[in-house]
């Protein structure tokens, strides 16, 4: 006759057989679809080393960083599973460093590389304890140029138009493209221009290989960086303007001026100047922008209508400084001189009382 079960042992058979099918499942091979696994070129002990991965579509197509369509990760469901959770809070680093002389890639030509060998040879996967199963592309094409040393002029870039930066040394020696003609810059941030101005700041000036970001290459040699106050630079501007006529006190309340029917008045109305900010809001404020200067003897004319020119109406300050200038010829018109008829003042008119004794 067989024993009765107890029921502390019916739960513990029910929870090693339970364990048993998680740890099977858990055991059983699942797989992990990666879209953001990118491999980049680790610097190389080499300066002249200058190496790339050849782009199609891109813009320049030598990039220093390629990203991977997928990869396709194998492993224990459980580890799977650890290293999606990862991924999820964004503690996966996924980036991948390709060391040039590490996978014969030193000499000067173009090289294939097979991207799956590769990736199973990462320690960041197998330090996950996955394995690479497929990825996409299967090769990448790489591109190795050795680069010459040479003398590059250096320029100081970013800082306030007009302003002069000195420069020393005015030259570095920098890997270039063999048969390119380069500029090493140095860009000063606010903080340095301001400093710059009162005493020479030191900084590496850096070499752009191509348009990409990552393809600067920083200088050994440190230069001196110093500004000069800017000077004032004159832009082409519009002035929204303002006409008026200039008469002698002999003149004034004796005539009036009438510009000729023909004129076209909008060439008035819109000046072309030089100048720098201040002293365009300066001319803008003025209550006249162009000027007619009438003459005593054009009243003396026999035959209309005369011929005139305005004079541009500048703040004197900035003339002398320098600051504006016209950027056209000052407009010419026709006028007349019209005579102000005045009507006669009428007499008073008399009445009795206030006529004197002798008069009435």
């Amino acid at each position: 006759m067989l024993k009765k079960l107890k029921p502390g042992k019916i739960s513990i058979v029910v929870c090693l057989t339970v364990l048993i099918w998680v740890w099977a499942d858990l055991a059983q091979d699942d797989r992990l679809p990666l879209s953001d696994v990118r491999i980049r070129v680790a610097k190389s002990a080499d300066p002249s080393l200058w190496v790339n991965f050849i782009v199609e579509g891109a813009d320049p197509n030598l990039q220093t960083t390629v990203a991977l369509d997928t990869v396709v990760l194998k492993g224990p469901a459980a580890r799977i599973s650890e290293v999606k959770g990862r991924k999820n809070r964004g503690a996966l680093d996924l980036n991948l460093f390709l060391v040039p002389e590490q996978e014969g890639l030193a000499s000067a030509e173009t090289h294939t590389v097979n991207v799956l060998d590769f990736l199973r040879k990462s320690d960041v996967f197998r330090n996950l304890g996955l394995t690479v199963e497929s990825c996409q592309p299967q090769r990448i094409t790489v591109q190795t140029q050795k680069l010459v040393e040479q003398d590059v002029a250096v320029e100081c870039v970013g800082i306030e138009q007009g302003q002069v930066a000195t420069l020393n040394p005015s030259s570095v020696t920098a890997y270039v493209p063999k048969g390119k003609t380069l500029r090493a810059k140095i860009m000063l941030t606010p903080e340095e221009q301001n400093v710059a101005k009162i005493a020479p700041v030191e900084k590496n000036p850096y070499v752009e290989l191509t348009s990409a970001l990552d393809q600067r290459r920083e200088v050994a040699t440190k230069v001196k960086v110093s500004l000069a106050p800017a000077q004032n630079v004159l832009t082409d501007r519009l002035v929204s303007a303002s006409y008026g006529f200039c008469l002698s006190e002999n003149l004034q309340g004796v005539y009036r001026v009438t510009l000729d029917k023909d004129t076209d008045k909008t060439k008035l109305l819109a000046i072309k100047v030089r100048a720098t900010e201040e002293a365009f809001a300066a001319y803008q404020k003025a209550p006249m922008q162009i000027v007619l200067y009438i003459k005593d003897e054009d009243a003396h004319r026999t035959q209309w209508p005369a011929e005139g020119e305005f004079v541009f109406a500048f703040p004197l300050d900035y003339v002398r400084r320098g600051d504006i200038e016209a950027n056209q010829a000052p407009p010419k018109v026709k006028f007349m001189l019209e005579p102000i008829i005045l009507s006669p003042t009428p007499e008073p008119e008399l009445y009795p009382s206030d006529l004197g004794r002798d008069e009435l």
